[in-house]
């Protein structure tokens, strides 16, 4: 009897699309991040599902607007993951 799916090695795609309780090793779909402000090029720390608006510290430039999941960063805004 053969499976269709290796289920001890599941492929990358189908892990990320999976529930976070559902994953072989479960793990959240949240992170911090560091954005880069367009104006001032002041970096400061996110949370990806931020609820309140984020401003920037140095020239209170609105950086990210809560959504209904993820925060949506402004336009010219960039951002990296941060690592631990």
């Amino acid at each position: 009897m053969d499976l269709a799916i290796d289920l001890l090695n599941p492929l990358e795609s189908s892990e990320k699309r999976s529930h976070k309780l559902k994953r072989l090793v479960q793990s959240p779909n949240s992170f911090f991040m560091d954005v880069k402000c367009s104006g001032c090029f002041n970096i400061t720390t996110v949370f990806s599902h931020a609820q309140t608006v984020v401003i920037c510290g140095g020239c209170a430039t609105v950086l990210s607007q809560p959504t209904g999941g993820k925060a949506r960063l402004t336009e010219g805004c960039s951002f990296r993951r941060k690592q631990n």
